[in-house]
């Protein structure tokens, strides 16, 4: 069975490619595309005025805990619409999920949708001096998706992303944030924050390293999550970008291993 999941994967993302290159050879842009992945800190940058983004990927991530195994297959999928050369509309979701639990004998398939979140970014005018470009993010996560991967209510969320160039070559991103949650009994608050350091190699190749924490929260709700996140981008256009990234798990409250490889295309 997995083998054919992962052959189904294989096809939809060669179709993916496929259908997404002519739209990138014909687009005319004036700078290179900026991506809110692989990493965990989103980009400073809106998509422009007109312009549509899909940034789309195949993730595998793998825990163990108390001799409970869990193998989770996703398709993370972000859509972002220009507004206005500041202002993007935002649609992400994990996409379809396939979940696999074991545990001795005890085996559970589960698959189905994820929610669905939708959200606005305010990139603020470049800054003239030495300061960061700044970005605003407010998302709104629905329950939306099939009962095995459904969240409890709508979970808002308010992130400020930073970003500085060090050098010609080195960059610093800084997402501090913070969301309403319900764990199904109590609405709470929790943090979210993120730091990453980017080098770019070439003119067509980056790479990362980054410190991901999409929840800071006491051990009633869940405890906090924290990732080394390591990563590289490759421009195969001005409108088209490979990717991939690893994430390793720094706490018994993280997810052990995840794995991505994504592709992202603008238009027009």
């Amino acid at each position: 069975m997995r083998s054919s999941l992962l052959s189904s994967l294989a096809r939809a993302c060669a179709l993916c490619v496929c259908g997404l290159l002519p739209m990138a050879a014909g687009a005319q842009s004036v700078s290179p595309i900026a991506t809110d992945r692989p990493d965990f800190v989103e980009s400073s940058r809106s998509v422009g005025s007109g312009r549509w983004q899909i940034e789309t990927s195949l993730a595998f991530e793998r825990d163990s805990e108390d001799g409970l195994r869990a193998e989770v297959f996703a398709t993370p999928t972000l859509l972002r619409i220009g507004l206005g050369e500041h202002w993007e509309a935002r649609f992400e979701t994990d996409g379809w999920l396939d979940a696999r639990l074991r545990a001795g004998p005890f085996r559970e398939d589960l698959d189905g949708f994820a929610d669905l979140a939708l959200g606005l970014k305010y990139a603020l005018p470049e800054p003239t001096g030495a300061g960061p470009a700044q970005a605003w993010l407010f998302h709104l996560d629905l329950p939306s998706g099939d009962r095995a991967f459904r969240g409890e209510g709508v979970r808002p969320s308010l992130r400020w992303v930073g970003e500085w160039s060090l050098s010609e070559d080195w960059s610093l991103g800084l997402m501090p944030g913070v969301v309403l949650d319900d764990d199904g009994d109590d609405d709470y608050a929790a943090g979210i924050f993120g730091v990453v350091v980017g080098r770019a190699w070439s003119p067509t190749f980056r790479s990362f390293a980054e410190l991901a924490l999409p929840q800071i929260a006491s051990s009633k709700h869940g405890g906090t999550e924290a990732y080394l996140d390591l990563g590289a981008a490759w421009l195969l256009s001005p409108d088209l970008q490979l990717d991939t990234a690893f994430a390793l798990g720094l706490n018994d409250r993280s997810v052990d291993s995840a794995i991505t490889v994504g592709l992202s295309v603008r238009w027009p």
